[in-house]
């Protein structure tokens, strides 16, 4: 039980899908307009990563290793089927709203990311806790992100005004550059907290290696192909 309790804390907040792992980006940016937004596409993301979590640890004995990922996203597209027939029947103003990022789910990095690493080599319960803890925080991460752009934005949160008739509305907010404004300056934000609790831990703080831009795998292949430094040029030369 200790150990399904950790394991749902961690992806609320010490590996946040949004604020630490920088993962799904592509709908995070996208649909964060509004809270309303933001919790309609968390809330069926979490559905969508619950459901295919337990599903997959389920089967993970049965599915042949050489076929995973193919398997896994079948049962990922099957829930994801299921979200977008019922939001359409039943919230149809928001499924319109997100539209075509609903089915883009299917290829959320988030989902098939736990669904390998994690889904497919623990148990059940453990499972849908991972899930849990990553839907609601991708959810809190979408809910946030959203509430700054729209009331900046907009000058409302879920539909009300906050400031009266008279508030110039930032439109820039509700735009895509306001998108990444948003993200980058609560991304510094929570780097500063972080980094001021293990300070007062006496602890040694290291930025996500997500954020480090040379862990990108962008810049792997150029620095295999960048001259070697002097020292390592002439062991090399020495050594034939």
């Amino acid at each position: 039980m200790a150990g399904m309790g950790r394991t749902f804390a961690q992806g609320i907040w010490k590996e946040n899908p949004v604020f630490r792992l920088l993962l799904g980006m592509c709908p995070t940016l996208a649909v964060s307009t509004s809270v309303q937004n933001g919790l309609g596409m968390g809330l069926a993301t979490t559905f969508v990563l619950v459901c295919s979590n337990v599903m997959i640890s389920a089967l993970r004995n049965f599915i042949p290793r050489q076929v995973r990922i193919p398997g896994y996203v079948v049962v990922i597209a099957s829930f994801v089927t299921v979200v977008d027939l019922v939001m359409h029947a039943y919230f149809f103003e928001l499924h319109r709203s997100l539209g075509l990022f609903i089915p883009l789910i299917v290829v959320n990095c988030i989902i098939l990311g736990r669904a390998e690493a994690f889904a497919g080599r623990n148990g059940v319960a453990v499972s849908l806790a991972d899930g849990l803890g990553m839907g609601l925080g991708f959810t809190l991460g979408l809910s946030v992100l959203g509430s700054v752009r729209e009331v900046l934005g907009s000058g409302s949160i879920l539909g009300y005004p906050l400031f009266g008739p008279g508030y110039p509305p930032m439109l820039v907010m509700i735009l895509p550059p306001g998108a990444f404004l948003t993200l980058g300056l609560l991304l510094a934000g929570m780097n500063r907290l972080e980094e001021r609790r293990a300070i007062r831990a006496g602890e040694k703080y290291e930025p996500p290696r997500e954020m480090d831009c040379g862990s990108c795998v962008l810049c792997k292949p150029l620095a295999s192909l960048s001259p070697a430094p002097p020292a390592a040029q002439k062991s090399r030369n020495s050594s034939e």
